[in-house]
């Protein structure tokens, strides 16, 4: 029965570790993913701090590490967690452990007890020749051997036991050590967090004393956002238009602006491909994080003040090159004099480009994945170089994000 025991626990305790182990690799991928961000948004914040104009980007930047930083205390918290769940586990297995080598002990010192009292060969053999018959010798006989080689086998148990309560020990202190390392690395990640937000409270007084000035930097990049938001749709709704106008002519019927891209057996299959890699899509630059997201955003200072991104930010290098996310046709190209933009077509869906500088594309144009289209533009102020993004199907702006694959 504490053989059978012993096996069945361990067994328990061995997934019980299995399960651990993986939760613990997978925590791991986290804090060593967040730390990575945390790296390339100090990079980018180094990069800011070169230009005394560049505030607002140091703000932002500054937000975004907070964030990350949060993120990373709260997943070293979480292997904390865990590990004292396995340091609770392995302990209550090796108390369990160390009760059954103390039942096996107590068990062997019996047997011994038994054995010292029926040394006396002679009367072993009476007892045998005492027996009533044959077969009843047979079994007396046989007792005394099984007594035997129960008390070889009670042995190999208690050193099998205590072998494997020493392994149990070891991998406690293990843990016990492990614990204290990501102790100490939480609480320096505490101290960068409060060095952090005393440089955003800092930096944040700054830029509410110059209001003035932030509300009219806004309203320009409003306005030239909005010229160039206004050019896209055009471009766009021309091209449904177009599009529709080639249908009806093809004999086509019950033609919408909804369900125009998809009425060619090419396009149809150039959508279909395109939506089954949703999820999976290469980013349009090869360096680069999110710095805004797809939505609506409140200003971080400026209050009652919302702005709208009908796509995403990603920040990248200085002259970084822009790449198209998927096969297609070049639609158009925009130019205006805070940048330009490019727009590809495909089947149903539309990928837009805009914040560039240069631009290596006309329309017409056939595009294969990840070929280069343009450059990125740097922000003379912010001395950022911010790639916006956007995906339409017909006139619906989608989240980028969501298309994108997983870094």
């Amino acid at each position: 029965m504490i053989f059978a025991f012993l096996i069945i626990s361990g067994g328990l305790f061995t997934l019980q570790n299995m399960y651990a182990q993986q939760t613990k690799r997978d925590l791991e991928k986290k804090r060593e993913k967040l730390l990575n961000e945390i790296a390339e948004t100090n990079r980018q914040l180094k990069q800011t701090e070169k230009n005394k104009n560049a505030t607002q980007a140091q703000l932002d930047m500054l937000r975004k590490k907070i964030d990350l930083r949060n993120d990373l205390i709260y997943s070293i918290n979480t292997e904390i967690r865990s590990l004292n769940g396995e340091i609770d586990r392995t302990g209550k297995s090796i108390d369990s452990l160390e009760r059954k080598i103390n039942q096996l002990r107590s068990d062997y010192a019996n047997m011994i007890l038994f054995a010292q009292r029926n040394s006396n060969k002679y009367q072993t053999m009476m007892f045998v020749f005492a027996a009533e018959d044959f077969n009843q010798a047979y079994k007396r006989l046989k007792y005394f051997q099984q007594f035997t080689e129960n008390r070889r086998n009670q042995v190999e148990l208690i050193t099998a036991a205590q072998t494997e309560l020493s392994g149990k020990k070891n991998v406690l202190e293990q843990k016990k050590t492990e614990k204290t390392g990501l102790k100490v690395s939480q609480e320096n990640q505490k101290k960068e967090l409060e060095s952090e937000k005393q440089k955003h409270d800092q930096l944040l007084t700054n830029l509410q004393a110059s209001e003035k000035v932030l509300r009219k930097r806004l309203d320009e990049k409003i306005k030239a956002k909005k010229r160039l938001e206004s050019s896209i749709a055009t471009l766009v709704r021309k091209e449904i238009e177009a599009a529709k106008k080639k249908a009806v002519k093809e004999g086509n019927k019950n033609v919408t602006s909804e369900n125009v891209f998809s009425l060619t057996p090419e396009a149809q299959k150039l959508s279909n491909s395109f939506a089954s890699n949703k999820g999976s899509l290469p980013w349009p630059v090869e360096q680069g994080s999110i710095s805004e997201t797809f939505g609506e955003h409140r200003h971080p200072q400026l209050k009652n003040v919302t702005t709208k991104n009908d796509g995403i930010d990603i920040r990248t290098t200085k002259g970084g090159k822009v790449r198209s996310i998927f096969n297609g046709e070049v639609t158009g190209t925009i130019h205006l004099p805070t940048g330009s933009a490019v727009i590809i077509r495909h089947g149903e869906y539309l990928s837009v480009y805009s914040n560039l500088d240069e631009v290596f594309v006309k329309k017409g144009d056939k595009i294969t994945t990840k070929q280069n289209i343009g450059t990125v533009m740097t922000d003379s102020e912010t001395n950022n170089a911010d790639l916006n993004l956007q995906i339409w199907k017909g006139f619906v702006k989608m989240n980028p994000a969501s298309w994108l694959a997983q870094k």
